[in-house]
């Protein structure tokens, strides 16, 4: 079994990093295959409704010159998947945010029920709220939330402040035990021979007619 760490900060090795790499780390000690994922640093379009990965047979976005496509064939191999975002503004980063949108609008249906978490990173203030907005990709897409023993953050302006957060990172270790355990109890239902839940044609309906 594998997890996706997606670093979304402009610094690969910055505080996020070093959140993620908690997780990381208490994934491996549970037998967890781990991978971090950095988005880079070049500019990331956002998504512009063109409909082209919806009609296309790879379900790719359209921009192929950045990393979404690269991340979205890893996380469709990928068992469960973590997002690390900086705080910008009381919310997520902005080429992150758009990242995200055109990663789940062009591959979400390969990421249903697979378990995921996000991970913030702040200074002071703003990760509760950035918190939520993350979480509504993973909340929409029908993918189990990974939760830990407070909110999925950590507080610092260098990675060596985020070292001296003691809670934040024991909040890292237990998210990570938390999706070592969710990934195990999912593998041990379908070997089990459980089945995943029938899924309904979906009926989108307009409040506009």
């Amino acid at each position: 079994m594998k997890v996706l760490l997606i670093n979304g900060s402009p610094h690969e090795k910055g505080c996020t990093y070093t959140a993620l790499t908690e997780v990381a780390k208490t994934l491996e000690e549970n037998q967890i295959e781990t991978e971090i994922f950095h988005i880079g640093k070049t500019p990331i379009r956002g998504c512009m409704g063109c409909g082209h990965c919806r009609k296309s047979q790879s379900h790719y976005c359209v921009f192929d010159d950045d990393t979404v496509n690269t991340a979205s064939e890893k996380l469709r191999a990928a068992d469960g998947l973590v997002v690390g975002s900086p705080v910008h503004y009381a919310s997520a980063g902005g080429s992150v945010a758009a990242f995200l949108d055109r990663l789940f609008y062009a591959g979400a249906a390969s990421f249903v029920y697979k378990p995921a978490c996000a991970v913030v990173s702040c200074r002071r203030g703003g990760a509760s709220a950035t918190f939520d907005q993350l979480n509504k990709y993973f909340a929409i897409n029908q993918m189990p939330i990974v939760t830990s023993q407070y909110w999925n953050s950590v507080h610092g302006n260098t990675p060596e402040e985020v070292a001296q957060d003691l809670e934040g990172l024991q909040t890292m270790r237990a998210l990570g035990r938390n999706m070592a355990w969710l990934l195990k109890s999912i593998d041990a239902g379908r070997q089990a021979g459980l089945t995943l839940p029938q899924q309904e044609v979906k009926t989108p309906t307009n409040f506009i007619r």
